[in-house]
């Protein structure tokens, strides 16, 4: 009997589970379908730091035969996920806030708010600041007798890769503030290894970005600053332990 009562709850979480990522996979189709018809539109804002810095009288090619339209498409399909962010990390939140205790819960719900909000910055960055330096170092540095034609495809998988790499770098103050609040560091002992911390933001920058100096640092500046961002405000977050000793505190006052 008690392995059936064991069983239940567990189905349950699985079943809610189940719904959850319905629901996430349903707000993706639905931005989807709401896009879909915008396809060569939203490619062609998406390629415009490159084409704009084109030399005259060249543009984009498709070596593919079906790249003209399966790129877009996927475009499209990854600007879906990135706006139904929000909805998807509710279902999540949603999913484990029956298992969160109240100063838990008063911790996820603004940081899953700041994530989606510091990954958009992330992408943003990407597109205005980096985008437009690095197709410009790109394009003017090309030997007199090659002619640069990008293919779409390539180009696709190129920009994709750095918004994946800046929106998931900006969220180094979460990752921070996280590590600080569940007791795995300690905010002095951060302050303490700040250059080897630059050291190794300017590392991942090199390994996430591609080869070129410009996207490298690019990105490891913005680390820095977001890693001093995150410190600051992680000391607004106390371990659960202390603030069991706070409440404890309070109440043999009291």
């Amino acid at each position: 009997m008690s392995t059936v009562e064991d069983t239940q709850p567990l189905i349950s979480h699985l079943v809610e589970l189940r719904d959850r990522l319905l629901r996430a996979l349903l707000a993706v189709l639905v931005v989807f379908l709401g896009l879909v018809y915008f396809a060569n539109d939203i490619y062609t804002f998406v390629s415009a730091p490159l084409v704009d810095r084109l030399p005259e009288g060249t543009s984009m090619i498709a070596t593919d035969v079906a790249s003209p339209f399966f790129t877009p498409i996927k475009l499209t399909l990854v600007v879906s996920v990135f706006i139904a962010v929000p909805m998807i990390l509710y279902q999540i939140w949603a999913f484990v806030a029956p298992g969160l205790y109240k100063h838990e819960k008063r911790l996820v719900m603004p940081l899953l708010a700041s994530s989606s909000l510091l990954f958009y910055c992330g992408v943003a960055f990407a597109y205005f600041v980096v985008f437009p330096l690095v197709f410009g170092f790109f394009t003017s540095i090309a030997p007199i007798d090659v002619e640069i034609a990008t293919d779409i495809a390539s180009y696709l998988d190129f920009i994709l890769a750095l918004f994946m790499a800046f929106g998931i770098a900006f969220e180094i103050p979460v990752a921070i503030i996280l590590l600080v609040w569940t007791g795995a560091v300690d905010p002095d002992d951060l302050r303490q290894k700040r250059p080897y911390i630059i050291v190794a933001a300017f590392v991942v920058g090199m390994f996430l970005t591609p080869p070129d100096i410009i996207s490298q640092t690019l990105l490891a500046i913005p680390m820095c600053l977001l890693f001093e961002v995150g410190l600051f405000f992680s000391r607004f977050y106390k371990r659960p332990d202390e603030e069991g000793r706070d409440e404890n505190e309070e109440q043999s006052q009291g």
